[in-house]
């Protein structure tokens, strides 16, 4: 991998630089530096997640979902984590798997909604 200097500083000051290109929109760029992140400390929550929301964003959803279900693997009760896997799957057109995360994200959060029947 080319580095350039996105790559360079320590963990923390790559944080704050991918969270800042993050905020300016620069989707793939906080992406690419979020990837180090991510293989440097697979086991963190924090970063995983806003390397999906980046992948999200700049449309690669197939990367996002996979990084959603490793957070998911993590903390199984990360509610945005679960709201975000179900707009990825229904970007993907999969309404049916997107139903179930986004019903456990709303359950998650205390918002059992209007009940049917």
């Amino acid at each position: 991998m080319n580095e350039t200097y996105y790559e360079f500083g320590t963990a923390a000051d790559r944080w704050d630089r991918a969270q800042m290109f993050f905020e300016a929109k620069e989707y793939g760029t906080a992406a690419r530096i979020l990837g180090g992140l991510v293989e440097e400390a697979p086991e963190q929550v924090a970063p995983r997640l806003l390397l999906a929301r980046s992948l999200y964003h700049s449309a690669r959803l197939g990367r996002a979902e996979e990084e959603l279900r490793a957070v998911l693997e993590l903390d199984p009760v990360e509610s945005y984590a679960r709201l975000m896997l179900g707009r990825t799957l229904e970007r993907q057109g999969r309404p049916a798997e997107a139903a179930t995360q986004l019903r456990m994200a709303a359950a998650f959060e205390g918002d059992f909604g209007p009940r049917e029947g």
